[in-house]
């Protein structure tokens, strides 16, 4: 008997190696929980080891495989042994999400420029170099990067963060004219606010200075997102940036 839509829909990924970063917590986790459901391999990348842990459990329970390596994207060592070990591992990568970030919070007369190269190493350069670092090893693959409805619309004190997420969007675009699509599409999800962990730790929203009006996402209605535009079902969609905010940019 052949298989049912809602039977192939389940299988997307099936042992497909998908590189998630900052998939420790938040939007990277649900993600990759996501994914492993759907029968992928997971890469597990993170900065604490406790977390990865349970992000690797959490990913193993849903059905899938995975592998926690301890990596901090801001650093360039880090990121190429994380690639190493995962061609080592399973030998091609598939899927490239690009989640991990920072923010932060001071008047850009008042910020150091030390935090401001740190937040774009994290950020814009990542997805640069795992670009670069992935690329060479996919065939028909996928890249996702998390960008932001800030992109768009921004507040005061946030302005590294505004302007990476604004980058990150002309990268995607710039990189699809680059790479062909049959060898690996590039898109972007744009979250508003989500119930994570960066959000009720922003120091504005703790205050009260900045409002959350409106609906607030969970971490797994954005990974649906991110896994569609991953997903085979996306094949007709390249260098866009999906907009995932429960309608907060239009309200804004």
């Amino acid at each position: 008997m052949p298989a049912t839509p809602a039977a192939e829909s389940a299988r997307r990924f099936q042992d497909k190696v998908c590189f998630v970063t900052g998939s420790t917590s938040g939007i990277g986790r649900a993600t990759a929980v996501r994914l492993g459901r759907e029968g992928g391999r997971l890469v597990i990348i993170g900065r604490t080891a406790d977390e990865g842990k349970e992000s690797v459990e959490l990913v193993e329970k849903a059905g899938g495989e995975a592998l926690f390596i301890r990596c901090d994207v801001g650093k360039d060592a880090d990121l190429k042994r994380a690639v190493d070990r995962t061609l080592k591992q399973w030998g091609r990568i598939d899927v490239l999400i690009n989640n991990a970030a920072m923010m932060t919070f001071d008047p850009i007369l008042e910020l150091a420029p030390n935090d401001w190269d740190q937040l774009m190493n994290v950020n814009l350069r990542a997805l640069f170099r795992l670009t670069q670092l992935c690329l060479p090893h996919m065939k028909g693959g996928a890249i996702v990067a998390v960008s932001s409805v800030h992109a768009f619309q921004t507040t005061p004190n946030v302005v590294p963060y505004a302007a990476s997420k604004g980058a990150l969007d002309a990268f995607v675009r710039g990189v699809s004219q680059e790479i062909p699509h049959t060898h690996a599409r590039i898109n972007a999800v744009a979250p508003g606010a989500v119930d994570t962990p960066m959000l009720w730790s922003n120091p504005n929203v703790k205050s009260g200075k900045e409002k959350i009006t409106g609906q607030v996402g969970t971490p797994e209605e954005l990974a649906a997102a991110i896994c569609f535009l991953a997903s085979p079902e996306a094949s007709f969609i390249n260098g866009t940036t999906l907009v995932v905010d429960g309608g907060r940019l239009a309200a804004l």
